[in-house]
């Protein structure tokens, strides 16, 4: 898999202020008004840093947290897990594996098949419809 490497300059010129704060900035958007919170279209969600493919919309589900929620990325390679201790407390945050921008974080209680809830920020991903 080609790494995508960029300095902070070079990000900022390629992404939107808002953009940069999540990715690069380990921000996070607020809750419950994200531009995928309640999205339901067919299609995959992709970084909007790189591009890369990282959740199917068939894995998306509400989750009541304010944010995107999936079950499971589009393959484990995709996504690189890291632990977190940003707030004091432990979290797994979840980085797109191509380019290192901060997606969201992971957690264990999410729905079967995995028990897992990835809490993904809006402003962290883009999104391509299915198309026939």
């Amino acid at each position: 898999m080609l790494t995508i490497t960029r300095t902070k300059e070079e990000w900022k010129k390629l992404l939107s202020p808002e953009k940069f704060h999540v990715l690069i900035e380990k921000g996070t958007d607020p809750p419950f008004t994200g531009k995928f919170y309640k999205h339901k279209n067919e299609g995959v969600y992709v970084c909007a840093g790189c591009g890369q493919e990282l959740f199917k919309s068939d894995t998306k589900y509400d989750s009541g947290s304010g944010w995107p929620s999936f079950w499971t990325p589009i393959s484990p390679d995709k996504v690189d897990l890291k632990p977190d201790h940003s707030l004091g407390i432990e979290r797994i945050e979840v980085v797109c594996s191509r380019c290192g921008g901060h997606l969201g974080h992971v957690f264990e209680d999410g729905p079967r098949p995995t028990g897992q809830r990835f809490c993904i920020n809006s402003l962290a991903l883009d999104f391509k419809e299915v198309t026939d």
